[in-house]
């Protein structure tokens, strides 16, 4: 088994790996599918995401969010999640991703928990998230870990709901 570490991002350096993995993301999402490519470059196109990327540290900063960074024993950063408040009650996990070299060693599922986890004990009652409709394994991880599906939490054009998945998790 590989030796995996996860922590807060919290270095310029984490922050760094952090928004390469990010952009890793984005591009996977670009690549997945027609509809995920439209989707990403109408909520995300390169100048928002880039400016996204700029603000991250803040967009999640604690104690409302936060960033999490898994890296091997070698240093080598293989995924990251994180969430912020959307109200008092309720975080959003956002952005977890999982390098496709890490995939299939449960980081995503051990990320998921961890970010859950630190909701809760952050006084958060709920944890929501959306994901590409054509992301199988993301909604299986996101069943398997007892969320509920649901509505859209926020507005969100009609024409990009079929793609879209809605989760929902009380703590």
């Amino acid at each position: 088994m590989t030796e995996i570490t996860i922590a807060p991002a919290e270095t310029e350096a984490d922050l760094e790996a952090v928004r390469r993995l990010c952009w890793a993301y984005r591009d996977f999402l670009l690549g997945n599918s027609p509809v995920d490519r439209e989707i990403t470059e109408t909520f995300y196109p390169e100048p928002k995401y880039r400016d996204l990327m700029d603000q991250l540290a803040l967009a999640h900063a604690r104690p409302a969010g936060i960033i999490l960074l898994a890296r091997n024993a070698q240093g080598l950063a293989l995924g990251c999640g994180m969430f912020h408040g959307l109200d008092a009650e309720t975080a959003e996990i956002k952005r977890l991703f999982v390098t496709e070299k890490a995939r299939g060693l449960g980081l995503a599922r051990t990320l998921c928990r961890r970010l859950i986890d630190q909701a809760r004990s952050d006084g958060y009652a709920r944890v929501v998230l959306d994901t590409s409709g054509n992301l199988a394994a993301a909604q299986a991880l996101y069943d398997s870990l007892g969320f509920d599906r649901r509505g859209p939490y926020e507005p969100i054009p009609e024409d990009v709901l079929p793609h879209l998945v809605f989760f929902e998790k009380r703590l």
